[in-house]
């Protein structure tokens, strides 16, 4: 009978610990972290004060929770190049850039969270920092992972820096999108062939991914 009052509680404590941090991205997306106080939180969650100091402590603890459920959320819905490693180089690219942005068009307000955190005071705070550079370091890896059969697959010192180069112009640009999605209702697919072509035409000029399967050495 404890037992079972007790799980209850927990489950009631986990749900209203997801119904705080659901306020809160609403929140820090519409009017920066800045300008959201406690009692917006309050009265965005439908729950006391005394709920949201139980479960964080402070309003920046309720940032460091959302930013790591975010990191969470954005590992298991985005998709990672190793998984289309049976297409060629560049199909394999465009499979991946297409399946990511479709991911953030479903879910947008996943960078206008980061963008609207990594820009404020805030951001120099060690949790923060620390948090945004595990989520930023994640999706350049998928970049460069993305991006090394087409340009580098068997590696070599300036091929694998212009990876990295490229990387940082891709990471770049889905930031950009997130302004443009939140201003002017652009979609992040609808730059996928513009960016493909891009990244085609890099290939050629090189004359690289000729002839390159994403599983180099049949491994």
């Amino acid at each position: 009978m404890v037992k079972g009052n007790d799980s209850a509680l927990s489950g009631a404590g986990s749900g209203s610990r997801d119904v705080i941090l659901d306020a809160a991205r609403s929140l820090v997306t519409s009017q920066g972290y800045d300008g959201m106080a406690i009692s917006d939180l309050c009265a965005q969650s439908g729950l006391p004060a005394s709920s949201i100091y139980y479960h964080f402590g402070n309003k920046l603890g309720v940032l460091a929770a959302l930013l790591e459920r975010t990191f969470q959320e954005l590992h298991a819905q985005f998709p990672n190049p190793s998984s289309f490693r049976g297409l060629e180089p560049l199909e394999r690219f465009e499979t991946w850039l297409t399946t990511a942005c479709a991911s953030l068009d479903r879910r947008p307000d996943y960078l206008r969270l980061l963008l609207a955190i990594s820009v404020g005071p805030h951001k120099d705070t060690e949790v923060v920092r620390n948090t945004v550079r595990r989520i930023r370091d994640y999706a350049h890896a998928s970049w460069v992972d993305a991006l090394t059969p087409v340009f580098a697959p068997h590696g070599g010192e300036e091929n694998e820096a212009f990876v990295q180069q490229l990387a940082v112009l891709g990471r770049a640009m889905t930031d950009g999108l997130a302004v443009a999605n939140s201003f002017d209702g652009m979609s992040y697919s609808a730059h996928v062939a513009p960016f493909v072509s891009l990244v085609r035409g890099l290939a050629d000029q090189g004359g690289r991914a000729v002839g390159v399967t994403s599983d180099v050495g049949g491994a």
